[in-house]
């Protein structure tokens, strides 16, 4: 990953990525593609969710929009400044869209998403400065267990022989889209 890329990393950005990581588990569950995420402020855990388009029928509820539309009414504003977005999975354009116009501080992901990615992988949304608004990104934290979740979910998906109702299906061993 290129340096401009990547923002300072801490251990307090692995512990909120595992908590990313757990709803990431438990969306799994559920049978949709599993990404979670966590949103935080100076003072704590505002959100947690994670991928809900199908049991949702709504093909925006991706973990990073839910998550922002939870801490959006628990603060009663729709600008979220000084907040840290953790995800799983690199955030796609729509995603990406989101988190800017939300005014989301820093993005932190684990996985990248070769496919699909908005922050580094296809597009620098983020980071373009024809935009009004850039953001901090730290890319690659605790990306093995992320994308090993992944990988593990379109395998037995695979394996069942059922055609999920999202995108098109992985290549081995590469991170998928929401």
């Amino acid at each position: 990953m290129a340096g401009k890329h990547l923002a300072s990393v801490d251990s307090a950005d692995r512990q909120w990525m595992a908590l990313a990581l757990e709803q990431a588990r438990a969306t799994a569950a559920a049978g949709e593609v599993p990404v979670g995420a966590v949103l935080v402020d100076g003072e704590g855990l505002l959100a947690s969710a994670g991928n809900c388009p199908i049991t949702s029928f709504d093909p925006t509820a991706h973990a990073e929009i839910v998550a922002l539309r939870t801490a959006a009414r628990r603060l009663g504003n729709y600008r979220l400044p000084g907040t840290t977005l953790y995800v799983t999975l690199e955030p796609c354009l729509m995603c990406m869209g989101a988190i800017l116009h939300a005014r989301v501080e820093r993005l932190v992901y684990g996985a990248t998403d070769p496919k699909g990615g908005a922050a580094h992988s296809l597009y620098q949304i983020g980071s373009d400065h024809r935009l009004n608004h850039q953001l901090k990104i730290s890319g690659g934290i605790l990306a093995g267990e992320c994308a090993a979740l992944l990988r593990q979910f379109f395998r037995k998906r695979r394996k069942v022989g059922s055609t999920p109702a999202v995108g098109a299906m992985l290549a081995d061993d590469e991170p998928a889209g929401e």
